[in-house]
C-alpha cells in the first residue's frame, strides 16, 4: 500500500523550469482513473524554456490551440500526441503568460503496478514506465487530460520521501536536433544510477 504525501502547491510550480524539472525527481505522480490508482517516482525530466528555447512548442511565442494551456497558469498538464500514437505529460511552470514547462520522461512504478502491467500488457516492470509514450499508457494520461490542474484530483504530484538521498544528473535533452545549439543544452535530469531512466546519458 503506498501512502499518500503532502500535494505539491501552485507555488511549487511557479518557478523557473529548470529549478522545477531538477526538484521534481524523486517525487511520486499519481492518476487516479475509474480503473484505479496508479503511482511512479519521477525519475528523469526535461526542462523547456519557452519563447527563448527552439525546442520548445512555444519558441518566439507561438500561441497555437494546441500550445494554449503553456501560456496559462503554472501547475496544469500539458499533453500533447507524437507520432500520431503516443501521449506525452508536461508540467506546465513560470509566471502566467511565460510558456515554460517540464517535460516528463521516465519513472519508477511505485504503485498500481498491476494496472500498469494490464494497460502495457507487459510483465517486466522496468519497461513499464522507462519513456514518456510508456509513462503514459501505463499511468492513463491522454489527451482527455491536456489542461487537467494538477492541485486537483485526477493527477498531482506529491513529495518525495526527505529521507532517500539520490544524485542528479545532468544532461542534453533528447530527440531535438532540429534546435541547432539548442540542442546541446544541458536541460535534462535523471537520478544517477536509476535503472528507470529513458536512455543513460553519454559518459
Amino acid at each position: 500500500m503506498v501512502l499518500e504525501k503532502k500535494k505539491l502547491k501552485r507555488e511549487f510550480y511557479n518557478r523557473d523550469a529548470k529549478k522545477v524539472a531538477k526538484d521534481l525527481l524523486g517525487k511520486h505522480l499519481v492518476r487516479r482513473s475509474p480503473e484505479g490508482k496508479t503511482v511512479g517516482k519521477i525519475v528523469e525530466t526535461e526542462a523547456y524554456l519557452g519563447k527563448e528555447d527552439p525546442a520548445s512548442h512555444s519558441y518566439q511565442g507561438g500561441k497555437t490551440e494546441r500550445t494554449e494551456v503553456m501560456f496559462g497558469q503554472p501547475g496544469h498538464a500539458y499533453v500533447y500526441m507524437i507520432y500520431g500514437m503516443y501521449y506525452c505529460f508536461n508540467t506546465v511552470t513560470g509566471e502566467k503568460g511565460k510558456p515554460e514547462g517540464v517535460f516528463v520522461r521516465a519513472l519508477e512504478p511505485v504503485g498500481g503496478v498491476k494496472l500498469m502491467k494490464k494497460r502495457r500488457d507487459l510483465e517486466d516492470r522496468e519497461k513499464l514506465t522507462n519513456g514518456p509514450g510508456k509513462l503514459c499508457m501505463a499511468m492513463g494520461i491522454d489527451k482527455k487530460l491536456d489542461g487537467e490542474d494538477l492541485c486537483g484530483n485526477k493527477i498531482y504530484i506529491v513529495e518525495s520521501d526527505p529521507t532517500k538521498n539520490f544524485d542528479v544528473k545532468k544532461a542534453q535533452r533528447i530527440n531535438i536536433d532540429y534546435a541547432g545549439k539548442a540542442k546541446e543544452w544541458k536541460l535534462r535530469f535523471l537520478i544517477e544510477g536509476n535503472s528507470y531512466v529513458s536512455r543513460k546519458p553519454k559518459g
